[in-house]
């Protein structure tokens, strides 16, 4: 397999007569090497986000339920029990993940998530759901911490949920003191009248769904199978030890 640069010069040989690159007929053929090497059926699901655009929405590279119509659309009159998934993306909705995986465990009896670059946030979550995960030395997964969109004076911002409810328990303790109470009055005019509940079952359920994938095939006969679901989903749950939702985990998963 060459590298980057080496599929940059395939791409500018294959332009013709000053027209585009041939950017389909180079991916096919590297997906063909690969299932003929490997026997087994491919899917490509990768989104351009890495380059983020101002004019493209967040929604477009996410992923989202419409997914699982294009996903039924690629699957279909394929024989194999086998899949290679090939993921790079940024993640997306808890809810649409969840659909995504209980149809590809539908299908295929074993499942290999290949990580070329990134698979954060959701996206983690669906290795999580493999049987395996190969990952490259400079291939990586993130935290699997909900996030959820809060619309403030400056505009819709992600936001973790752990900071969300760590802010509520923060201001509880300093608005004994009234003299802090106004200094908080601002940010509890964001708050709704279901976000902390909202937040501790988005937080409950990412970890559940991780913990019980994990154990059902990743682990499946081994003996310790629920305590290392649960390790890893704790881990990869832990806002406060990532500090960060976009930050990149080391190989401890491979």
């Amino acid at each position: 397999m060459p590298t980057w640069g080496g599929i940059l010069k395939e791409l500018a040989g294959s332009q013709k007569s000053g027209g585009a690159p041939q950017f389909d007929r180079v991916r096919r053929k590297y997906l063909v090497l690969l299932h003929q090497h490997e026997q087994r059926a491919i899917i490509l699901y990768a989104a351009k986000w890495t380059q983020p655009d101002p004019n493209v929405s967040p929604q477009l590279v996410s992923i989202v339920d419409e997914d699982l119509q294009g996903l039924m659309e690629v699957i279909h009159g394929i024989s194999e029990p086998n899949l290679d998934l090939i993921l790079h993306s940024p993640g997306g909705s808890l809810d649409a993940v969840e659909a995504l995986v209980l149809y590809l465990r539908s299908k295929f009896n074993h499942i290999r998530v290949i990580v070329p670059q990134l698979a954060m946030s959701a996206a983690t979550m669906i290795a999580c759901a493999a049987d395996e995960i190969v990952l490259g030395k400079h291939s990586f997964l993130g935290p699997i911490d909900p996030q959820l969109i809060l619309t403030t004076p400056l505009g819709p911002r992600m936001v973790p949920a752990e900071n969300i409810l760590q802010q509520f328990e923060q201001a509880k303790e300093e608005c004994k003191d009234p003299v802090k109470l106004g200094a908080w009055l601002p940010m509890f005019n964001q708050y709704g009248p279901d976000l902390l509940v909202s937040c501790e079952n988005a937080r409950a359920l990412s970890k559940k769904l991780v913990r019980g994938w994990l154990e059902e095939w990743m682990f499946k006969g081994e003996r310790d199978r629920k305590t290392k679901a649960r390790r890893i989903a704790d881990w990869l749950s832990n806002h406060g030890y990532f500090k960060s939702h976009g930050r990149h985990t080391d190989q401890s998963l491979a």
